[in-house]
């Protein structure tokens, strides 16, 4: 199997119900590279270790001539890049500034605080559903719940949601390596929808200065310290990211975890029984289902040695953490979904300093949906298997996943 190959089934929407077996094939050659293209990487401690390695880096601005081209359209300056694409000393300074007003340690019980609001919002949602016997879970509740939180979190009015939704998809869609796609258009279309979105959350970061409130928009716009306050361009990327992350990895958790449920019914009653088992679930969920299925852009800073290969500086890099984490070397029978799962150190957030900076609030969200959404529904069942799946590779997910179901259960049933 040589690169070009797999490169081409891993971004094949043919295989986007099911990716697992290209990633068995794939962990044949841990490091996988020919004359062009990425190194591929998809065994979990070559992945662990680059992670957590200071000479891989997230910044496209060190990609070599030959891995750059299809990354022009990160050169906007209307939205420079967020601190996610950032290496250190940038990276930690912007981390640290938004952190501030999210949660630990500036504010340790800000998520803790949130977990009436979130059940309350799951309880309106699902209360939503009586007197129907179905209902298209990513539309009816995957999505609707984080754009709501995020926005309450944040400080966006939740009915600005129409106007964001699509420059939060063609964001996502920009992460995704489709290597048929047309570049330039993508592009055009990619810096049309972040000058945009820019534009909108200047106007609203404006709003907050003039008239704060207590979200993070008005604490960021704000914000004093002693390393000083962002810029308003990085405050800008930094808003942008938190909105965007902020619920399109949360959509695909919650869905991919009740189709791992309606697949396993066992589990699902067991979570309708015991809901202290949602946390251990949720991070199985991670590990089996993750929501971010591979990062495709790092770059060595200098020559990297891993699993005798040299990655030269410069070169294209992908991490396929959905790979690693089925790695037989790493997790005993990786295929099989098991919540009671020991020692589960996945991938699913990523690792090292770039490991998902929501990571709490996501748990949170999956926890509480899934539990609610076990015990309200009387029966679920799916009506297609597999469902229709979004064209990204990386954020990989339904598109729609319609659930049939006898009844709903009360509140406090």
């Amino acid at each position: 199997m040589t690169q070009g190959s797999m490169l081409r089934k891993i971004t094949d929407y043919a295989n986007r119900a099911d990716p697992y077996p290209v990633y068995a094939e794939l962990r044949k050659t841990p490091v996988l590279h020919d004359e062009e293209g990425p190194y591929i990487v998809s065994t979990y401690w070559e992945i662990h270790g680059l992670l957590h390695d200071p000479r891989l880096s997230s910044d496209a601005r060190n990609l070599g001539p030959q891995a750059v081209e299809n990354l022009a359209d990160e050169e906007d300056p209307a939205l420079p890049p967020a601190f996610l694409r950032l290496d250190p000393p940038e990276h930690d300074r912007l981390r640290r500034l938004a952190m501030t007003p999210f949660g630990p340690p500036h504010t340790p019980r800000r998520i803790h605080a949130m977990r009436g609001e979130l059940s309350r919002i799951i309880g309106e949602l699902v209360d939503e559903f009586a007197d129907r016997d179905r209902i298209d879970l990513v539309d009816d509740f995957s999505y609707p719940f984080p754009v709501t939180v995020i926005c309450r979190l944040l400080g966006v009015p939740r009915e600005d949601e129409p106007r964001f939704h699509h420059w939060a998809e063609t964001l996502a869609a920009s992460l995704d390596p489709d290597p048929g796609e047309d570049a330039a258009e993508r592009r055009r279309v990619t810096q049309q929808a972040r000058s945009e979105l820019g534009l909108y959350l200047a106007e609203l970061i404006e709003e907050r200065r003039r008239a704060p409130g207590d979200d993070m928009l008005s604490a960021l716009a704000a914000g004093h310290g002693p390393e000083g306050q962002m810029t308003q361009a990085e405050l800008l990327s930094t808003a942008a990211l938190l909105l965007v992350a902020g619920h399109e990895t949360t959509v695909n958790l919650i869905t991919n975890g009740m189709l791992t449920l309606l697949r396993n019914p066992d589990v699902l009653k067991q979570l309708r029984e015991r809901p202290h088992l949602a946390v251990p679930l949720v991070e199985e969920l991670l590990r089996y289902e993750p929501p971010v299925q591979l990062l495709p852009q790092r770059t060595p800073l200098a020559d990297i040695d891993i699993a005798g290969v040299t990655i030269p500086k410069g070169a294209s890099v992908w991490l396929v953490l959905a790979s690693g984490n089925r790695d037989p070397q790493r997790f005993m029978e990786p295929d099989r979904f098991d919540p009671r799962r020991k020692d589960n150190q996945h991938l699913g957030f990523g690792s090292g300093i770039h490991s998902c900076f929501g990571a709490p609030l996501a748990r949170l969200e999956a926890q509480l949906a899934l539990t609610e959404l076990a015990r309200r529904l009387d029966n679920p069942r799916l009506l297609a298997d597999p469902p229709e799946y979004r064209r990204n590779a990386v954020l990989r997910g339904p598109r729609h996943l319609p659930v049939a179901f006898d009844g709903l259960r009360g509140r406090d049933a």
